[in-house]
């Protein structure tokens, strides 16, 4: 049975630490394959690129991995309802196991139908800077444990998109940001202050 890891996220952009997250997670869960999936809208997020540069900035950014692919979802956004059944029919028959920072697990029980995603998937929580302290509490507020969880402490814990848009507003370098996010976003005038 194949084992088919989705990353979900808004990747705005895509920087060195989902990489890094993605390439620690295909061998903490043996993963065949991890798919990342921007999403195109996130109610919480402001200052979100036009989905089609972050889908870009994503396929380049996952170009030299062979065990990286992409999906452009027609969701908005990640729902269980929606995008689940679509994953599960276009991965049908694999093992699916969700990557999240940890961040989002924080977040993950107020989600509509996740007693379902957890039912099914395994997760792997990559570990933010600051967030360890309250991982275990995190883990014990979901409304059930899920299939499998690894949890993985990153390679770059402290990289933040945030920290990228302002290192590019401001053309100033920043940890974790990737050569072909800086080329491209150059190029296409993205995260630019014209003040």
């Amino acid at each position: 049975m194949k084992r088919v890891g989705i990353y979900s996220g808004t990747f705005n952009p895509v920087h060195a630490g989902h990489i890094a997250f993605a390439l620690q997670s295909v061998k903490k869960a043996n993963l065949d394959k991890v798919f990342f999936m921007p999403e195109r809208y996130r109610p919480n997020k402001t200052d979100i690129a036009h989905f089609g540069h972050r889908v870009a900035m994503v396929r380049q950014a996952i170009r030299p991995y062979n065990s990286f692919g992409l999906i452009e979802n027609s969701d908005v956004s990640f729902s269980v309802e929606k995008t689940l059944p679509k994953l599960r029919n276009q991965f049908f028959g694999a093992s699916l196991v969700f990557l999240m920072g940890s961040d989002n697990l924080e977040n993950i029980k107020n989600w509509p139908k996740v007693d379902t995603l957890l039912k099914y998937s395994e997760l792997v929580v990559g570990i933010r800077a600051g967030d360890e302290p309250m991982v275990d509490q995190w883990i014990k507020e979901l409304p059930r444990q899920p299939k499998t969880m690894y949890l993985i402490k990153s390679y770059a814990p402290s990289v933040s998109s945030t920290k990228i848009r302002e290192a590019l507003r401001s053309q100033q370098e920043a940890d974790g940001l990737l050569s072909s996010v800086r080329r491209y976003s150059d190029s296409n005038w993205l995260y630019i202050s014209l003040a």
